[in-house]
C-alpha cells in the first residue's frame, strides 16, 4: 500500500525540518515521526530506512533549490547575469524557511564518513547539477573555460554556504565580487 500524499508531506516536512535543523544523527526517528504525526508502519511504508527518508528530503530539497535557481537565470538580463544569477537565488532561497539556516547537502555530506548509497547518490546528483548547470552557464561568457570556471565558481558557492553557519545574517555581497572577478579574469 502506497503512502498518502499529505501524509508523505507531512513526514518530509518533519524530516527536513529537524534533520536539517538539529543533525541528522542527533535526530531519532521517533522525533521525526512525533513531529509529523504519524506511525513508524507508516513510516517503514514509504521508506525502509532512515537513510531513505533523508534522501528523499533531500531530492524535494534539491527540486526546491533548482526551481528557485530557474526562476533568477529566468529574470537575469544577459549571459554573464544568467551565470551569476547562482547568488540571486542563493539569496531567493535563504529567505525561505527551507533555506533559512544553511546547505543540508553540506550538513548531510560532513555527517556522514561513508554514506550509505541512497545519501550518497543525492549528495552526488546534488553536487553534479551544480556543476553542470554553472557550466552551461558559462560555456557564452567564457567559452571553452567554462569547465574550469565552472569549478572555481562551484567552490565559491560552497565557501559561501560554509560561511553562513559561522555568520547565519552575512549575504552574498562577497561570494558574488569573488565569482564577478573570477569571471572577469577568465
Amino acid at each position: 500500500m502506497a503512502m498518502r500524499s499529505g501524509t508523505e508531506q507531512k513526514l518530509l516536512d518533519a524530516a527536513e525540518e529537524l534533520f536539517f535543523t538539529r543533525g541528522i544523527a542527533a535526530t531519532p526517528i521517533d522525533a521525526v515521526l512525533d513531529r509529523a504525526g504519524v506511525s513508524s508502519a507508516t513510516l517503514y511504508r514509504g521508506y525502509p530506512s532512515k537513510e531513505a527518508l533523508v534522501a528523499a528530503a533531500l531530492d524535494r530539497r534539491h527540486d526546491d533549490w533548482l526551481a528557485t535557481w530557474d526562476r533568477a537565470v529566468a529574470a537575469a538580463a544577459d549571459d554573464r547575469g544568467r551565470l551569476l544569477a547562482v547568488f540571486d537565488a542563493l539569496d531567493d532561497y535563504r529567505s525561505t524557511a527551507a533555506g533559512s539556516r544553511w546547505c543540508a547537502f553540506l550538513g548531510t555530506a560532513a555527517e556522514y564518513a561513508d554514506a550509505p548509497a541512497e545519501v550518497h547518490t543525492v549528495l552526488d546528483r546534488e553536487t553534479g547539477a551544480l556543476r553542470t548547470r554553472l557550466t552551461e552557464r558559462a560555456v557564452p561568457v567564457v567559452g571553452d573555460r567554462a569547465g574550469v570556471l565552472a569549478d572555481q565558481l562551484l567552490l565559491v558557492v560552497s565557501g559561501y554556504l560554509a560561511m553562513r553557519l559561522r555568520d547565519p545574517a552575512g549575504g552574498t555581497a562577497t561570494a558574488r565580487a569573488v565569482a564577478a572577478a573570477l569571471v572577469d579574469a577568465a
